[in-house]
């Protein structure tokens, strides 16, 4: 018998052992990820899930976000699903489309469109997705092996090799840090990098405040003469998979010296030494755009790979006619 579960009807103990059974986990859909979005004041976080014969078999661990005044917020409510559903491996095909079908009817109104940005291989589910009408958008992503050491060195390329050295000659000190002032002296910079030239929003300042309190959270900051020049935030699964969530550098003053390359280089030396299997860029554009950051990623000696996403319209006529309100009030 399948039975559909909202957040309060899901067990801790079998959301531990689904996480073990599935091929396609993540640490975006652990108990402790969806606790810390229920921690924000700003984000409205989901769970359901999906049960065969009592023993949960699929989760979806998300949340609605939207900003600006009341009218972008009205026309940006989206709810995005990081790291994609989680499904066990031996999940029936009717349960994962009962799932979905649950997920459209509860977010409906909540949500203009759903997205699930995959960070595992999802192409044997994806029909699934399809046939209750999530489309599949090709998306890129850079990984890296973390399990040898060697050759990660070996294969680093040249121009960040130069990159490394020029910002360890001009004294840049990388270090871990929970204090406040330096997370706000980042969030500064991670701000200013988001309004001028990502031009997306960024979570509040409290989200980089909780976020380093984690014991799954960290935030390396790129330090000279006692300044914080750049930071990269992370998060780590279960001592498999570390991933670079946020990164920064300050480039009006410090580009020259290259704080993002030093950054990258700490957390990916971080999960070499500490027994990840993985390092995950969580994100590296779409296969038909030139995207600067994507071979930024690349030089580092990663593997490209296309998980891709899955968008659901909810209300396609407010999708459309959003899009260009946003982009509209996005000018003011």
């Amino acid at each position: 018998m399948v039975e559909l579960l909202q957040a309060n009807e899901i067990e801790t103990d079998q959301w531990e052992q689904l996480i073990e059974n599935s091929s396609v986990a993540s640490f975006f859909q652990t108990p402790e990820c969806y606790q810390f979005y229920a921690s924000l004041t700003f984000l409205k976080p989901f769970l359901y899930g999906v049960a065969e014969d009592g023993k949960l078999k699929g989760i979806a661990c998300g949340y609605v976000q939207a900003e600006g005044g009341k009218l972008k917020q009205f026309f940006s409510r989206r709810a995005i699903i990081p790291g994609g559903i989680l499904l066990d491996k031996d999940i029936e095909p009717g349960s994962i489309t009962a799932l979905l079908e649950f997920l459209k009817k509860e977010l409906h109104k909540r949500a203009i469109y759903i997205e699930c940005r995959n960070f595992n291989d999802y192409s044997e589910y994806r029909p699934y997705f399809e046939k209750v009408g999530f489309i599949y958008q090709a998306h890129l992503n850079v990984i890296i092996n973390t399990s040898d050491k060697k050759s990660f060195h070996q294969n680093i390329s040249k121009s960040k090799k130069r990159q490394l050295k020029k910002s360890k000659e001009a004294g840049i000190i990388i270090k871990e840090t929970k204090e406040k002032n330096e997370i706000k002296e980042f969030y500064k910079i991670l701000l200013k990098l988001y309004k001028q030239e990502i031009k997306k929003p960024l979570f509040r300042e409290e989200f980089f405040e909780k976020i380093v309190n984690l014991p799954d959270g960290h935030l390396f900051i790129a330090k000279l003469n006692e300044k914080v020049i750049g930071g990269i935030v992370c998060v780590s699964f279960r001592r498999k998979v570390f991933y670079e969530w946020y990164i920064c550098g300050n480039k009006d003053l410090y580009n020259h010296l290259y704080p993002s390359t030093a950054l990258t280089f700490t957390a990916i030396e971080y999960a070499l030494e500490n027994g990840y299997e993985k390092f995950d860029f969580m994100g590296a554009g779409k296969p038909n755009e030139i995207y600067g950051v994507r071979q930024f990623k690349e030089k580092f000696g990663g593997e490209t790979v296309e998980y891709g996403r899955f968008l659901y319209v909810n209300n396609k006529r407010l999708y459309f006619l959003g899009e260009n309100v946003i982009k509209f009030l996005s000018k003011f």
